[in-house]
């Protein structure tokens, strides 16, 4: 028989909202975020401890600064040289896959989770997950909302306030609401800061 968990990690309409095993999940990580939420920012050591147990994979090196939120912990993978600042939101009812030196500005969330239109399916607890994929090199300016099922490319920068409701190629400066490319990152944009 198909769970409600199986269910979500197909891209298939689940319930999120009664089914006990994910209450169960949820309230897990709810306990295991708090306690994350509640250590001083010196305690290093305990952060990195509670943040590898939390998560699906971690590489060596990485900063996640509270206050954090998940949902489930298990499918968030982060890259080596990983850096999220405070106050950001993964809802992975599905994977979440951030690449190496992905920097995350303030208050960004990565939802993966979204909701019928129809009403009945929508009040009947149903929703559905989809992946969402940052690449390596990434940096993702603050107040960025990033939606069900999107990539981004390595080496691009999303720009602070951005709904990213696309996917966003590689190598590019990419903004606005809804987020859509702006230009191509080139050899200008290196030596702009040697002046």
């Amino acid at each position: 028989m198909e769970t409600e968990k199986m269910k979500a990690q197909a891209g298939k309409l689940y319930d999120a909202n009664y089914d006990a095993e994910l209450l169960k999940e949820r309230e897990i990580c709810a306990d295991i975020t708090y306690e994350l939420n509640r250590l001083r920012p010196s305690q290093t050591k305990e952060r990195m401890e509670i943040l590898r147990k939390l998560f699906g994979k971690t590489k060596g090196n990485f900063t996640i600064v509270s206050p954090f939120f998940c949902d489930y912990g298990y499918n968030i993978e982060i890259g080596e040289n990983f850096f999220m600042n405070m106050d950001c939101v993964i809802l992975d009812g599905a994977k979440v896959k951030f690449g190496d030196n992905v920097f995350v500005a303030p208050h960004c969330g990565f939802y993966t989770a979204g909701h019928p239109l129809d009403v009945e399916r929508r009040i009947s607890g149903l929703e559905y997950a989809l992946p969402i994929t940052v690449g390596n090199n990434v940096w993702i300016g603050a107040h960025v909302c990033v939606l069900p099922g999107v990539s981004i490319g390595d080496n691009t920068v999303i720009g602070a306030g951005s709904v990213v409701t696309k996917n966003i190629p590689a190598n590019v400066l990419a903004y606005g609401n809804p987020c859509k490319v702006i230009r191509e990152i080139t050899e200008n944009d290196r030596t702009e800061y040697m002046k």
